[in-house]
């Protein structure tokens, strides 16, 4: 008993060494923004999977968090202070893509590392970058979807809400669902409505195309942050219902975000992927320690993209870390 009672003591006062001889690993993190739940959900899981995987590798992570109120000028300001503080890594989700590229090269000027999250560099480029895989996410709904319409004896004929072109997240997600659909032969788009982003442009696209195609019996949007506007065209042509009801229109979404999950949660959509804040964070910390330690993270040509999770009806009370369920 009193080896084991020792034996205890020992490990804890080991434990103990080992937490108070942590190396610190100062990271910066520059937000554009904080104006809505994914950022504060970012900034949580950060901190979470800092403390978690930085304990893992005998770190402690430091965080200084800066937000620059959507003024490119001020995020500048805000890493440049980053750059004074000697932080170890910096890690910055940009205003503007185009103006970035400066702040990247005065952190590279001074040895620091720098790593753009979610939204990339058209003027500079970064240690590393990390976001989300738009490609997978939309190819997971579609084969999730396609088998969820097999089960059902459904041929689809689908509407398709496209994003902005000009964006290569919407372009990304409009080929992987086609891709399927030629794979999978399960369902096609019959027409394809841009939205430019623009919730109107959701409401009335997709309102003139059920008008146009009443053959239609389902619907993929390439991002559900303007669901509002999906359900109002919806009720319009009589066709909000939930699953197993005979107006159901069968409905497959990218994001899953905070709008989109009450109607999920009550059947009206089947199957979205996530843009995941909880595994973006994850793999953002990964980065973070592998550059720390000097090791290249092995990030693809794209960069190190976490990919989103498939979510249903039935899944979704139980996934965890959800966070456009769990953060208002």
């Amino acid at each position: 008993m009193k080896r084991y009672i020792l034996g205890a003591a020992l490990l804890a006062s080991l434990a103990g060494f080992t937490q108070a001889h942590a190396e610190p690993l100062k990271v910066g993190f520059s937000l554009d923004t904080k104006e809505s739940s994914l950022q504060t959900a970012w900034e949580t899981f950060l901190r979470s999977e800092g403390e978690a995987q930085g304990k893992a590798e005998g770190y402690e992570v430091e965080w200084t968090i800066n937000v620059a109120n959507a003024d490119p000028a001020r995020q500048a300001a805000n890493i440049d202070d980053l750059i004074t503080a000697g932080v170890d890594v910096i890690i910055a989700r940009a205003f503007d893509s185009g103006a970035i590229g400066t702040s990247i090269k005065a952190a590279n000027d001074a040895g620091i590392p720098f790593i753009t999250f979610d939204r990339g560099s058209t003027s500079g480029k970064p240690t590393a970058h990390v976001g989300g895989d738009s490609y997978d996410q939309a190819r997971s709904t579609g084969v999730a979807f396609a088998e969820i319409l097999k089960k059902a004896g459904i041929k689809g004929k689908c509407i398709e809400l496209q994003g902005m072109l000009t964006d290569i997240n919407a372009v990304n997600r409009s080929k992987a669902w086609n891709d399927v659909a030629k794979e999978s032969g399960q369902y096609e788009t019959i027409v394809q409505v841009p939205t430019e982003w623009n919730p109107e442009l959701f409401l009335s696209g997709l309102t003139n195309a059920l008008t146009a195609k009443p053959e239609a019996n389902c619907v993929f949007a390439a991002s559900d942050f303007a669901f509002p506007s999906i359900q109002a065209a919806l009720e319009k042509a009589d066709r909000w219902a939930p699953t197993g009801q005979p107006k159901h229109i069968w409905l497959a979404t990218a994001d899953l975000l905070s709008a989109a999950v009450t109607p999920m949660e009550h059947g009206y959509i089947d199957v979205s992927t996530t843009w995941d804040a909880y595994l973006q964070a994850k793999e953002a910390v990964r980065v973070i320690i592998a550059l720390k330690k000097g090791e290249d993270p092995k990030c693809g040509p794209d960069g190190c993209l976490a990919k989103g999770r498939t979510i249903t009806p039935a899944t979704i009370k139980e996934t965890e870390n959800l966070w456009s369920r769990d953060f208002k």
